[in-house]
């Protein structure tokens, strides 16, 4: 007899631990399907390595910049020491034994669904009133000829490597592909990075890539845009990178960070007559899937902004309406932020996008070191702008972004106002903390034509 719990939870990365968590203070019978380690892709081989792995570099970049300061010396041993344990050594047993004593049921297994209300893990069925899909997404895979024949690493090997590699070329412009090339540079491997789109981070408006590109190649990152890899091949010794211009670069290690695909397959979606879309599996704005009652689904397998703070939000939002509520999702104002160094930062739309959707805006580029103190007493060759788009007619602040120190932190001011659709007028008569980078807020309002 299949056992019966209120709520099945597929897949335990941040969003579906943001659920379990809510539903179990909440006194409900859950049961969680893993089929790797409970905290998923961002606790293991993502957010919290990649992040870790930047910071020691980072502050030996930001001892040169800074004054009277000499640089410090990084310990590769001891760095990966720290990662592989703030990792947990890639082992959940801890994470296991807490929602074990919280109540949950813990199935190690590949858990699919097996029709309304069932799940399938193991040849054992769980039956449930709701059921969460939270499965997560995977790394992209190129189609490159040859790629079979040398040493490839996704995000994960990159993450959990204890040796870094002479040489890298890395695949893919984006987050994953900027952070990784930073660190791998500063951590002693000579990077090369290749954007098939002519920008860097070609989500966000142009201005950002022509301000990233050359401080990564004052980094010593080379750095191809608009170029595409098409051949691979293993000659003496050494892989070889061939790409769509003719160029060869020669490697120890291709990374591909080439973007990531919903986890819609193999999940037993046709058992309950749901087929994804080219996104993934589509959700209503109390992130329930349509036309199944009881079925919820959160995080990368929505294919709605894959990033960890969504997941969560979203897994708090399913555990809400699973508990009574009726609480709804509005994505507006959502932080989209780069952990390089400087740090990149964005919410809300681009100036193109506004346009395209007929607002009549306002913008500006603000070079922070010519309009605040802070710069200036941060670091000795201060640097830093903030970009603002403003709908004119409706006097709110539409979209953001900042390549600066800590813009990850301040962007937070914008992705409010963003939000809640804040008056300018508001924004204008706000008082800042000086000296900080928030200030900028103010002074490029002031500066704008509104």
């Amino acid at each position: 007899m299949a056992e019966k719990f209120d709520v099945v939870i597929l897949g335990m990365g941040p969003g579906g631990e943001a659920a379990a968590g809510l539903l179990l203070s909440a006194g409900k019978k859950v049961a969680v399907v893993e089929r790797e380690l409970l905290g998923g892709e961002c606790a293991y081989w993502a957010c919290i390595p990649s992040k870790t792995l930047l910071r020691p570099p980072e502050v030996q970049n930001e001892a040169s910049r800074a004054f009277g300061t000499g640089t410090t010396e990084l310990k590769l041993e001891d760095i990966f020491d720290y990662r592989d344990y703030i990792i947990r050594n890639l082992d959940d047993s801890g994470e296991v034994e807490s929602y074990e004593k919280k109540g949950a049921t813990v199935v190690r297994g590949e858990g699919r669904l097996a029709g309304p209300g069932r799940v399938e893990v193991n040849g054992e069925i769980l039956e449930a009133d709701h059921i969460v899909v939270a499965t997560g997404s995977a790394s992209n895979v190129l189609p490159i000829e040859g790629l079979e024949d040398i040493t490839v690493w996704t995000n994960r090997e990159a993450t959990t490597t204890r040796e870094i590699p002479e040489r890298s070329v890395i695949v893919g412009g984006g987050p994953n592909g900027i952070e990784t090339s930073q660190w791998l540079s500063r951590l002693g491997s000579q990077v090369t990075l290749v954007q098939s789109p002519d920008s860097l981070i070609n989500r966000e408006d142009p201005r950002v890539s022509e301000i990233i590109k050359p401080i990564l190649e004052e980094d010593g990152i080379g750095v191809r845009v608009g170029r595409r890899v098409e051949k691979a091949r293993k000659e003496n010794g050494s892989s070889v990178i061939t790409l769509d211009d003719g160029e060869e670069l020669q490697t120890d290690v291709l990374v591909t960070v080439a973007g990531r695909t919903p986890r819609v397959e193999g999940i037993g979606l046709e058992s309950v007559g749901v087929e994804p879309d080219e996104k993934g599996l589509a959700v209503d704005d109390r992130c329930q899937v349509d036309g199944v009652p009881g079925l919820w689904a959160i995080g990368d397998v929505t294919g709605i902004s894959l990033f960890t703070h969504v997941a969560q939000y979203q897994g708090k939002i399913v555990a809400a309406n699973i508990l009574g509520g009726d609480r709804r999702a509005d994505y507006h104002g959502i932080p989209r932020v780069v952990f390089s160094d400087p740090e990149i930062a964005a919410t809300g739309i681009t100036e193109a996008e506004a346009r395209e959707q007929g607002m009549d805006v306002a913008t500006i580029d603000l070079e922070l070191p010519r309009a605040l103190a802070r710069p200036v007493t941060y670091e000795k060759e201060p640097r830093g702008n903030l970009g603002l788009v403003v709908d004119r007619r409706e006097r709110v602040l539409v979209g953001a972004w900042a390549v600066a120190p800590l813009a990850g932190e301040w962007i937070h001011g914008a992705c409010l106002a963003v939000r809640t659709r804040m008056s300018v007028d508001t924004l204008l008569d706000s008082v800042f903390q000086f000296p900080t980078f928030s200030q900028a807020y103010l002074e490029a309002l002031e500066k704008m034509d509104l």
